[in-house]
């Protein structure tokens, strides 16, 4: 199941953490682990190199996180996204994505 931990405070959400494998197919043909691996490079790439929000950002090993050092209007409009379009798909395949809110944790 692929985890995706919300980070949230003062009603803004803080970044991301999404880790696991959804098991929804083979490696290489799983479209829901596509999908939201897709949506969050996008997300963490407009977050960093597009906006240039202070924010830390690191992938590898079948993670990958995001963490706002400062508040930013536009990452926090990113973030809002990458939560709707995940809420939807969770909905979509509940057995392979679960969201988590209140805290990043370190894989």
């Amino acid at each position: 199941m692929i985890k995706v931990r919300f980070s949230v405070g003062n009603r803004q959400l803080k970044g991301f953490e999404i880790s696991g494998h959804a098991m929804y197919a083979e490696s290489g043909s799983d479209i829901v682990c596509a999908s939201v691996s897709s949506a969050a490079y996008m997300a963490a790439n407009t977050i960093t190199d597009v906006i240039g929000a202070d924010a830390d950002a690191a992938a590898g090993d079948g993670t990958m996180s995001v963490t706002l050092n400062q508040p930013n209007e536009q990452a926090q409009a990113v973030l809002r996204g990458l939560e709707l379009h995940l809420t939807e798909l969770s909905k979509q395949y509940p057995q392979n994505i679960k969201l988590i809110y209140g805290g990043v944790k370190n894989a």
